[in-house]
This record gives structure tokens, C-alpha cells and sequence, in this order.
């Protein structure tokens, strides 16, 4: 039997599609900007912190990045609130994203520090600056540049993995699509077009990224 395809009940929902992308997006920056900050405050106390600190950097970098994202969802919207912490759909998902993203990303950046000549350091050293100084100045910036291939592509990864953030009902592409197909029984047709769309996105965001590393990270710091 051949089934037509219809794709005009689906794209006719365009504004569930477009609040969709919103969403998508609005998580996928705002875990972005606090998993990286998060990823490499650990990557720091992890290389240069004191050594009683290292031991819960290590295990909380372990713990997320052996288990899955689902489970940590689930845990901080379902199981937080047992313990009076009651967060909304949006929060929690920002939430886990944040954790998943600084977890992984903790790992990259930790890579692209230990790859700083020794040497590099102690000239900066030499010339009176502060520790402080000499990682934000002299070691962060070309430990990004290194690693940040790495970084945009683990980006794209928690932004796919913001999928499953429907599940708890934030209003992100897949739950729009999702929707879509349960007022119409399109559930092909919602699927294609969303793979389409998370398919725009991914090459939106992995182009931005690496214009706004060469523009605004590592490029700046050369400036």
C-alpha cells in the first residue's frame, strides 16, 4: 500500500515550529555560556586547584559522563523535589544541560591546559604576574583555540540532546513536533521536518561558534 506523504498539516503548525526553535536555542545558549564557565572552573581546579579538590572534580566528571542525560533530567525534575527543591520544566532542563555540558567540556579544556609548554608559563611568571594572570592571559586562551573544535562539537551534542528535555513538557522542537503530530496523525511527516530543522540548526550553531571563537575568544586574546 502506498502512503502519500503530507507535509502542509505539519508546516501549517509553523508557530509550535518556530517556538519550538526558540526554545531549542534559548537552552542551548544558556547552557552553553554556564556549562563552558562551569567546565572550565573544574578544568582549572582540576590542573592548578588544591589537591583536596581535585578527588570531587574527578568524580563528578565520572559520575556524568557515565551515566545517561535522561537519567540526570529526570533525577533533577522528578527526584529533587522529595527533597523540597522544586524547579520548573525550563529550569531543570537548563539545569541538566549545565551539568552534562560542564562534565564533558571540564575534560576538554583540561587537554588543551596540559598541552601549555611548561616554559610558556614560567616566562609569564618571570614577568610578575599573578597566577590568576598567567591562566586567563597566557594559558586559557590558546587551550581553547586547541581544544575548541572539541567544544563546538560537544555543544551540538547537549543542543541534540535538549530532545529529550520534552519529556518533562519544556517546549523545545521535539516536543513541539511531537504535539504537531498527536492533532494531526502526521507522525511521519513531524518527524522529517524536525530532523530537517535539528539537521539547519546543528550547522547554524557549529558555524556561529566557530566565528565567535576566531572573533571573540582565542582571536581576541592574539589581538
Amino acid at each position: 500500500m502506498r502512503v502519500a506523504l503530507e507535509f502542509f498539516p505539519v508546516l501549517e503548525e509553523w508557530p509550535l515550529l518556530l517556538t519550538g526553535i526558540a526554545w531549542t536555542l534559548l537552552l542551548t545558549a544558556a547552557s552553553t555560556f554556564f556549562g563552558l564557565l562551569l567546565g572550565t572552573v573544574c578544568a582549572y581546579l582540576r590542573t592548578q586547584g588544591p589537591e583536596w579538590c581535585r578527588p570531587f572534580i574527578v568524580g563528578y566528571v565520572e559520575l556524568i559522563r557515565n551515566t545517561p542525560f535522561i537519567v540526570q533530567l529526570f533525577f533533577i525534575f522528578f527526584a529533587l523535589p522529595a527533597a523540597g527543591i522544586r524547579l520548573s520544566a525550563e529550569v531543570a532542563s537548563v539545569l541538566a544541560m549545565v551539568i552534562n555540558l560542564g562534565a564533558y567540556s571540564a575534560d576538554i579544556v583540561r587537554a588543551g591546559i596540559q598541552a601549555t609548554p611548561r616554559g610558556q608559563i614560567e616566562a609569564a611568571l618571570s614577568l610578575s604576574l599573578t597566577h590568576r594572570q598567567v591562566f586567563t592571559r597566557v594559558v586559557l586562551p590558546p587551550a581553547l583555540q586547541r581544544v575548541w573544535p572539541a567544544l563546538v562539537s560537544q555543544i551540538i551534542i547537549v543542543m541534540l540532546g535538549s530532545a529529550v528535555c520534552g519529556q518533562i513538557s519544556t517546549e523545545e522542537l521535539s516536543y513541539a513536533a511531537n504535539l504537531i503530530q498527536s492533532r494531526n496523525f502526521r507522525a511521519f511527516e513531524a518527524f522529517i521536518v524536525a530532523t530537517v530543522l535539528y539537521l539547519v540548526l546543528s550547522v547554524f550553531v557549529r558555524h556561529f561558534f566557530q566565528w565567535f571563537g576566531r572573533r571573540f575568544v582565542f582571536g581576541a586574546s592574539r589581538g
